[in-house]
């Protein structure tokens, strides 16, 4: 991943709204969630909520299908996975110094959650 592809992500999530958003769909899981439930669970206006949804579309974090009327939203787990990559390479010299994340292995929870809802553990 270049810096300016992870600038634009980082950016992205940077605002409330959109970080809520993508927090409630890493929580779902690939299953994902209709946009009406994530602007009940979240309180957002359909417009906000829209304009929300398409900025972390644009950027690559999520990914939204179309069943009959509705989308269904879904994080973008090896995105995630990258930018978690980039902003941890060569961390400490290459010391295990992220206990927490080197305990979660996003790609593996994204495969996983049907399963395990828990597959991060506290070290």
């Amino acid at each position: 991943m270049e810096t300016l592809n992870a600038a634009e992500l980082l950016a992205a999530l940077g605002h409330e709204s959109r970080l809520s958003i993508f927090r409630l769909l890493v929580e779902a899981g690939p299953e994902g969630v209709h946009a009406s439930s994530i602007g009940e669970q979240l309180g957002m206006a359909p417009a906000t909520l829209s304009f929300h949804l398409a900025h972390l579309s644009r950027v690559g974090l999520i990914r939204g299908q179309k069943e009959s009327r509705f989308i269904r939203y879904t994080a973008e787990f090896p995105t995630m996975d990258e930018l978690i990559v980039f902003l941890t390479s060569n961390c400490c010299q290459g010391e295990a110094c992220l206990p927490k994340a080197s305990a979660c292995s996003t790609t593996a929870q994204g495969r996983n959650l049907k399963t395990d809802t828990n597959t991060c553990k506290e070290p």
